[in-house]
């Protein structure tokens, strides 16, 4: 009974959230009466643990009481039953040892050692095969049944075997795949750090990149606020002198066609005096050009 009693205190989580409803016939009180006579019963001389008291507990409590309850009684049955097969194999024991005595005067306090350990091992072997006596007809179906149950658990254990080794494989397999991963990682991890090296270099260059810019615009303001304070024209700038380039380069390209044209009239017969002057005037514009930009480029690098 006190396992019972233990079975229902490890059973206070377990109890269905409709129990609420069973006994609400009973008065508060006389659960309360009752499950406090229970829990007493329960614990004993040891204290009873703190909980708190409220219908919702009181009728989970109650619950598990009657639940106890019941399971006690069906224990108690349990044991009055195996007492009285215990007592009705004792006289059939004895009933058959009467008979042995008056038939054949045989008695087992009456064997040899040998006898005594042969009627052990039988009846050991009726006790582990769980046959109702001792015959022939009643190993027969024991052994066959614990024949197939070994037929069954070899066949069993080849399929666990089969299973293990299908599991070995797939373990090698993962353990071959993880190395791989690890070593692709280590790989990762340092081509991360090389990278990541490169990006703190280029940041380092950047951030110098940006120093010298702006070092390099404070000398170009610095040095075009002198050239204004010293009252440079503005034509002989660095882009004013650029552009001039760009267009003596663009009319040197347009003379081009013009001296082909001008190569293939050389072979004729034309006016001299006329074209004396044409070229006379080009010469001079484009002598007039190349001194401009000189000049220019004199004053600049003075």
């Amino acid at each position: 009974m006190g396992g019972a009693s233990g079975g229902a205190k490890a059973s206070l989580r377990e109890v269905p959230a409709g129990v609420a409803g069973v006994g609400a016939m009973d008065a508060p009180q006389e659960k309360e009466a009752q499950v406090a006579a229970w829990l007493k019963k329960i614990f004993g001389d040891q204290p009873i643990p703190q909980y708190e008291v409220n219908p919702r507990t009181t009728e989970i409590l109650h619950h598990l009481s009657e639940r106890n309850r019941e399971r006690d009684r069906d224990v108690c049955l349990v044991i009055e039953d195996l007492k009285q097969k215990a007592s009705e194999y004792e006289s059939e024991a004895k009933h058959l040892q009467d008979l042995l005595m008056e038939s054949v005067n045989f008695s087992p306090a009456n064997l040899s050692s040998t006898g005594s350990r042969y009627l052990n091992a039988l009846v050991d072997s009726a006790v582990a095969f769980e046959t109702k006596d001792t015959s022939l007809t009643s190993f027969i179906p024991a052994v066959n049944d614990l024949t197939s149950d070994l037929f069954h658990t070899k066949s069993k254990n080849e399929e666990i075997k089969l299973e293990l080794e299908k599991l070995d494989k797939n373990l090698t397999a993962t353990l071959v795949l993880e190395k791989c991963l690890r070593e692709d990682l280590k790989k990762a991890e340092l081509h991360l750090s090389t990278e990541r090296a490169k990006v703190d270099n280029r940041l380092q260059n950047m951030d110098f990149l940006k120093a010298k810019s702006e070092e390099f615009r404070f000398g170009i303001r610095t040095a075009e606020e002198q050239l204004s304070s010293r009252g440079m024209d503005a034509s002989l700038s660095h882009q004013s002198l650029v552009a001039l380039s760009e267009k003596l380069a663009e009319l040197k390209r347009q003379t081009i066609p013009l001296k082909k044209k001008l190569e293939s009239y050389l072979d004729l017969m034309p006016n001299p005096s006329l074209a004396q002057v044409k070229i006379e005037e080009a010469k001079r514009e484009l002598d007039a050009l190349e001194a401009e930009l000189t000049k220019k480029v004199n004053m600049m690098e003075l």
